[in-house]
């Protein structure tokens, strides 16, 4: 659940990512007139880049405000990578003056990983460019730029983002034209990639990962023979699909050198209808977390939650000793006595009057893993198991220590298959997690979107991101709140499947507390096109579903401010 600061106050103890170019002129020139090459490199192209992949340490690289360092771990090759560490109001950029030529064009890349990662160039004398990935596994960056007519030289620059953990960066290169100094080869074309697999469907998408090739910058996705797509990283989704209809998709890499071949055809096939999961909900619902520890909030039994909450996700399962699986132990002597039995007694006393009760899996410390077929397995059993022991109506996915999108949307299928339709699921990501579909989290809720309830994004503990209209916004704002869920809306999740997820009190986070009238001034602007900040959206989503807090605890401890407010907002929306 929430990044809450301090640490001691928001989690229990223990509650718990050559070619060979041609140096024979006549036969490139044949080539090209047979149709057979395109605009090949010059023999010259070097990659320009010194100490491109940390070896020496920082030998050439300039860090602002001392925040890099090399590690042996994690690397994408060879033995070093950059590790650089945003603080205050810097975000870690580390940056090298690279010699080039005149008149030419380069390609700039890097391996990153973390959240929020950029790889830019300036003094190019034209038109200075940047990239960025919120991915935090190992992801090729890859833009190009043409130097201006007395360019002699530009700089190349990575950095991560104000308020959030350090970055990783490794193998840059600025492959082109020898400036003076370089030394790399010459890229090849990529192999074709291999491994393509349908991740997960929808009725209107397919979600297809590949293995990574070496030496790619990028990916062409193919649709009957058709390019759809182009993408850096080795997933790709799809949309635009019809519903009940078999799709054929190949994949091939590319690079400065050229396209590969494409590689083997999958075949994806779009689900029946969308819409969500969940059983009867109102149209609009409100969710809270109930705290399963007491950390200095209210401590409550589930008979103590108030009626405006539709949804209580009950925090949190634990992981076990086997991977993927996870466990539930009520903390009775935490709770002042609480007995397993009255527990349970409430929870169908909640169900009895329209309510949903779920186990939420993750939370802050919480480091459940669900990484491959045995793991995914694993969850949806052991979940399965907790919900027919205790009543629960489903799940919550709030793991922020990363989700891999193939295998929980798996597990998640796996759990659907054993609970019914009725199943809740819900999913809590942080604010980065929810910035680019690419990101594991948006990935998962997609591939299930058919049978997902509802994404209620964490707007705290965030700092700044950026909006769906590209600007940056800071948290605490109506701004924030609709810009960022503006995102998710345009990214293909239905208004039915997201929520606006805020803390109870300024004492539920570290950071990024709005009082209700904010949170109801944002949820009006979503679905009403009033109340609105400087940001509006292009379009009213009358169909949001609604909000949630961290925890309905937080809240009792401020005389349930936030739900009496909050509440009685959603569920008198339209």
């Amino acid at each position: 659940m929430p990044r809450l600061i301090p640490r001691l106050a928001s989690r229990h103890a223990g509650q718990r990512r050559i070619r060979i170019w041609s140096a024979v002129a006549s036969l490139a020139t044949a080539l090209a007139m047979a149709g057979l090459a395109s605009a090949p490199a010059s023999a010259a192209d070097v990659n320009n880049v010194k100490n491109p992949g940390f070896e020496s340490g920082l030998s050439n690289w300039t860090c602002s405000a001392g925040s890099g360092t090399t590690v042996s771990s994690p690397v994408h090759s060879g033995a070093a990578a950059l590790k650089a560490t945003p603080a205050g109001q810097d975000y870690a950029q580390c940056s090298q003056t690279v010699a080039v030529k005149a008149n030419s064009t380069y390609t700039l890349s890097a391996w990153v990983q973390g959240s929020y990662t950029y790889l830019g160039v300036t003094g190019t004398g034209t038109t200075d460019v940047s990239t960025w990935t919120p991915n935090t596994s190992w992801t090729q960056l890859s833009t190009t730029f043409t130097t201006g007519a007395s360019t002699t030289s530009v700089t190349v620059w990575t950095h991560g983002w104000y308020g959030q953990p350090a970055y990783y960066a490794d193998d840059v290169s600025v492959y082109g034209p020898d400036g003076g100094g370089g030394s790399g080869p010459a890229p090849t074309v990529p192999a074709p990639p291999t491994g393509l697999a349908v991740s997960g469907t929808t009725s209107s998408s397919a979600s297809l990962s590949w293995s990574a090739v070496s030496g790619a910058t990028g990916y062409n996705v193919y649709q009957n023979g058709t390019k759809v797509s182009a993408v850096t990283g080795a997933s790709a989704t799809v949309t635009g699909l019809a519903a009940s209809t078999s799709y054929s998709f190949q994949v091939s890499a590319t690079n400065s050198a050229g396209e590969s071949a494409k590689s083997s055809a999958v075949t994806a096939t779009t689900t029946a209808s969308g819409g969500s999961g969940g059983g009867s909900l109102p149209k609009h619902a409100v969710t809270g977390y109930w705290q399963n520890f007491n950390n200095g909030a209210t401590v409550q039994k589930i008979s103590d939650v108030p009626s405006s909450y539709d949804i209580i996700a009950v925090a949190f399962a634990d992981a076990t000793s086997t991977p993927g699986a996870v466990s539930f132990t009520l903390d009775s002597a935490g709770l002042g006595g609480y007995t397993v039995d009255q527990f349970k007694a409430d929870i169908q006393a909640k169900k009895a009057a329209g309510k949903k009760v779920i186990i939420s899996i993750g939370g802050q410390n919480g480091t459940i893993s669900v990484s491959d077929s045995a793991s995914a397995t694993n969850f949806a059993n052991s979940v399965y198991s907790l919900m027919q022991t205790y009543g629960f109506d489903g799940v919550d996915i709030d793991l922020e220590n990363g989700i891999n999108a193939t295998y929980m949307s798996q597990a998640l299928r796996s759990l659907s298959s054993k609970a019914g339709s009725s199943l809740i699921i819900t999913m809590a990501p942080q604010t980065i997690d929810m910035q680019s579909t690419s990101n594991g989290y948006f990935q998962t809720a997609l591939n299930v979107k058919d049978i997902l309830t509802v994404v209620n994004m964490q707007y705290y503990n965030s700092g700044s991101m950026l909006g769906c209209d590209g600007k940056v916004y800071s948290q605490g704002s109506v701004d924030f709140l609709t810009a960022l869920a503006c995102i998710q809306l345009q990214g293909g999740l239905s208004p039915s499947q997201v929520g606006l997820g805020l803390p109870a009190s300024t004492s539920a986070a570290g950071s990024g507390y709005v009082s209700p009238t904010v949170v109801n001034n944002a949820l009006d602007c979503l679905t009403k096109l009033t109340n609105c900040g400087s940001f509006k959206p292009s379009t009213a989503y009358p169909d949001l579903r609604g909000a949630m807090t961290w925890s309905t605890n937080w809240d009792a401890a401020a005389g349930n401010a936030w739900s009496s407010s909050v509440g009685a907002h959603v569920h008198a929306l339209p």
